[in-house]
């Protein structure tokens, strides 16, 4: 069970000397969500989750390179490349602070996973996070990937908004 609270990104904090990796993504089905995704191009994994928004369940089994390239040809929607942060918080967690790229430039978003729902609700939001964004189901990648032009534009738009500061 994966339990996340996500939000937009106010100001970006230092990313100096903070691990990252790229990630690609796609969806082969939409409902139910069963996407594909590298990272770092080495790496690659095949996910079904289940519908839901703080709480959802998550299997994720790796692949190889060539499942993963003869899946792609059947992704449906747009792909979805970003960069993650792995930022260390208070209490060791982590936020996984993702820069989208392609079409998606300008969206910023970061996601806190939990242990429990207590954690979860008792969470104290660091300053440079933005507006909370889990249960607005427009941000949730497998929406990404399959919205309108025009939706994306919105989102961007409203991405734009929330932040302070653009480094």
């Amino acid at each position: 069970m994966e339990i996340e609270r996500k939000f937009l990104v106010a100001s970006l904090p230092d990313l100096n000397n903070v691990l990252f990796k790229e990630l690609k993504q796609a969806y082969l089905s939409f409902e139910p969500e069963v996407r594909i995704r590298s990272l770092d191009n080495n790496l690659f994994y095949l996910a079904e989750k289940s519908t839901g928004d703080l709480l959802r369940g998550e299997i994720e089994p790796q692949i190889d390179i060539v499942s993963f390239q003869i899946l792609t040809n059947l992704a449906q929607g747009r792909t979805i490349t970003k960069t993650r942060y792995y930022v260390s918080l208070n209490n060791n967690l982590t936020a996984e602070l993702d820069i989208y790229h392609g079409e998606f430039e300008g969206l910023i978003t970061v996601e806190t996973e939990f242990k429990s729902e207590k954690e979860a609700n008792e969470f104290v939001v660091p300053s440079w996070y933005g507006r909370e964004i889990t249960y607005d189901r427009r941000y949730k990648n497998k929406n990404l990937a399959r919205c309108s032009d025009e939706e994306l534009k919105l989102l961007l738009s409203e991405n734009r908004g929330n932040q302070r500061i653009r480094k």
